[in-house]
């Protein structure tokens, strides 16, 4: 054989000896897609693995592909990107997992999740239980915003029930709820992003443009529904603030906040997990120009979910002990 045709050969065995990283992320407009595919490219750029990033319907999704796809004998692995109630639930096999666990392992915790209840100042809706008799969205159907949304309505209407309490519900994507919403063929809807989710802030100009403005739903810290929230989920939910400049609301928003998850199968090697964590933390820059709410995916705030039920993987690990940041 011609010299050439070897080299053609190794170098095929070596792409296929590759680990196989399908990241799960969220919808078109939502940050975790824009972070999964930014993440995507940094791994290939590194050459530690053939990585690619799929739109996906979001944390439960993604935590489902990771249980339910992943395939060692192949070399292929679902990592994505998550909510922490979402893994928690996932990982101690309750609802959707019920009997069937995830065996998820986090590599890193990347930014916070701001819960917003999006609505505009002249619909009429301040508190939650104003979206009573509402056209609503409460994001995918089965997704964890739905969950958390579901959770919130019931301890604000004792009752509740979506298909009773809503004038129309609706399962929408965020974009596609901030687009009804600027044509008015919706009147609020459910979502947990980073700061600023894009659909939001070209939903914000949008009504800028036709004299209207932008209002998010307070959730107060010791109101009940924030209360009952963060009693199903200890440790894992806290609260914040939505800043008034974010989106030009009139005012700054309490709300609940949730410290995201990137996640990967226990069965990932140990070698490739603590390469994925080393490429992506020497890469912080391009990650942080790449989505604004990556500033917060930092060496310090990366092991900040290690006292949490769902453990971080060995070789993440390994990686952060060695820069001195897991004690």
């Amino acid at each position: 054989m011609r010299w050439w045709l070897w080299v053609v050969v190794l170098l095929g065995v070596t792409l296929a000896q590759k680990p196989q990283i399908v990241i799960g992320t969220g919808g078109v407009g939502g940050v975790y897609f824009y972070y999964g595919t930014a993440v995507a490219e940094i791994l290939n750029k590194a050459g530690v693995v053939q990585a690619q990033a799929m739109q996906s319907g979001g944390s439960m999704e993604n935590l489902m592909l990771l249980r339910d796809r992943t395939d060692p004998t192949r070399g292929l692995y679902y990592c994505g990107t998550v909510l922490p109630d979402a893994a928690l639930l996932a990982f101690q096999g309750e609802e959707r997992f019920q009997g069937k666990p995830a065996p998820a392992r986090v590599l890193f915790t990347m930014y916070p999740n701001y819960f917003h209840v999006v609505t505009t100042e002249d619909s009429g809706i301040r508190v939650l239980q104003d979206l009573k008799g509402k056209r609503v969205s409460t994001e995918v159907a089965g997704g964890i915003i739905e969950y958390e949304a579901r959770l919130l309505m019931s301890a604000a209407i004792p009752g509740f029930d979506p298909k009773v309490h809503f004038g129309k519900w609706e399962r929408v994507r965020v974009a596609e709820a901030a687009q009804m919403l600027s044509e008015g063929n919706l009147d609020a809807f459910f979502w947990s992003g980073g700061l600023p989710t894009g659909s939001i802030l070209e939903l914000a100009g949008s009504l800028a443009r036709k004299g209207k403005r932008l209002l998010l739903v307070r959730l107060p810290s010791q109101s009940t529904p924030v209360q009952v929230l963060m009693r199903r989920f200890p440790g894992v939910v806290d609260t914040g603030v939505i800043p008034k400049g974010v989106y030009n609301t009139r005012y700054d928003t309490p709300t609940l906040t949730f410290w995201n998850l990137f996640v990967c199968p226990a069965s990932l090697p140990e070698e490739v997990a603590y390469a994925m964590v080393k490429a992506v933390f020497e890469s912080l820059p391009t990650l942080h120009a790449a989505v604004a709410p990556a500033r917060d995916t930092t060496l310090e705030n990366a092991t900040r979910s290690r006292n949490g039920k769902v453990p971080y993987h060995e070789g993440a690990v390994r990686y952060f002990r060695e820069r001195g940041v897991w004690r």
